[in-house]
């Protein structure tokens, strides 16, 4: 029995009316990717990636990202032990399997970058010695746009580290009214239970591999991919790595949708959360990595400039 349509349908008790957003959260961390929400404050981006942490039964801490953190309020810090007379390591927030990173850009360029290891080689190094971290490992970070005030923006090399960028943007008219009836959202999200285990995340993931791509499919991957490097407004176009997670985002949203083989639809469903954080504009162009709302837009024009194959 598949359990995702029951995770997913946990998970929109709480964030209301956003199926398409709470399916693209899921296929993230199914394809062992990292998340960012980014969207004005108040919409609920940080009660999503807790609802994320319930629903899937996972371990988490949460880390409120400020100017004044450092790095090792995050990683954890070596502490002399008297009795010992030796120093010891005192593991931070980060060793956990979800890692709830809020307002991630109010932190100084020196905080963010302390994840960069963690992130990509689920490891911690810290005097020299290696600390594994669990096994699922996630981070679900949050932030505002970098034009409000008090944020640092996020350099390309930490948001490649996020497999997908996505927004919640406002509630419908039907859900808006729901709130408004409401006293507190955390009442919802005090109600979730979990659906999902750590194990049972893992065996999601381990199946992966055997949802099929046909060579036609890859075909038009990489016809996306060099659309983007041969892109006048792009400076940066897609890396190998960022093909390589599109073609496993593409595989856990097929997975999500019930479904064993990967089509176009499913790449292009992805392709707006996996691309638009890390396409760099010229320099002249306003912003450097575009905004939600610019970057969808550039893998709108994209989309419509590259063939379907048959």
């Amino acid at each position: 029995m598949n359990p995702l349509p029951e995770a997913l349908n946990a998970l929109d008790q709480v964030i209301l009316g956003k199926q398409a957003e709470l399916r693209l959260c899921l296929a993230c961390l199914l394809a062992r990717g990292h998340l960012l929400i980014e969207d004005v404050p108040g919409v609920g981006k940080t009660t999503l990636a807790h609802a994320l942490a319930q629903v899937l039964g996972l371990a988490w801490q949460r880390v409120q990202f400020t100017s004044d953190l450092l790095p090792a309020d995050v990683l954890g810090v070596s502490v002399f032990d008297r009795t010992t007379q030796r120093f010891e390591f005192r593991p931070g927030p980060v060793f956990t399997q979800l890692l709830v990173a809020d307002e991630v850009n109010r932190a100084s360029p020196r905080t963010q970058s302390a994840l960069l290891e963690a992130m990509e080689e689920r490891q911690v190094s810290i005097d020299g010695t290696t600390h594994p971290l669990p096994d699922p490992f996630f981070v679900v970070a949050t932030q505002n746009p970098h034009e409000q005030l008090g944020t640092f923006a996020l350099p390309e090399s930490q948001l490649d580290r996020f497999l997908m960028r996505v927004g919640l943007g406002y509630p419908g008219a039907s859900q808006e009214r729901t709130l408004l009836l409401e006293p507190d959202r955390r009442i919802r999200l005090a109600q979730v239970r979990p659906v999902l285990s750590a194990s049972d995340v893992i065996s999601l993931q381990d199946s992966l591999p055997g949802i099929h791509v046909a060579p036609a499919l890859l075909d038009y991957v990489q016809a996306l991919i060099a659309h983007t490097r041969a892109n006048p407004q792009l400076q940066l176009g897609l890396s190998p790595r960022a093909g390589q997670g599109l073609v496993r985002a593409a595989r856990a949203w097929t997975l999500v949708q019930g479904r064993r083989a990967v089509l176009p639809e499913d790449v292009q469903a992805v392709l707006p959360a996996v691309a638009s954080h890390r396409l760099v504009l010229r320099q002249g162009l306003p912003g450097l990595t575009p905004g939600l709302a610019a970057g969808r837009d550039l893998v709108r024009e994209l989309l419509a400039a590259v063939p379907v194959p048959d």
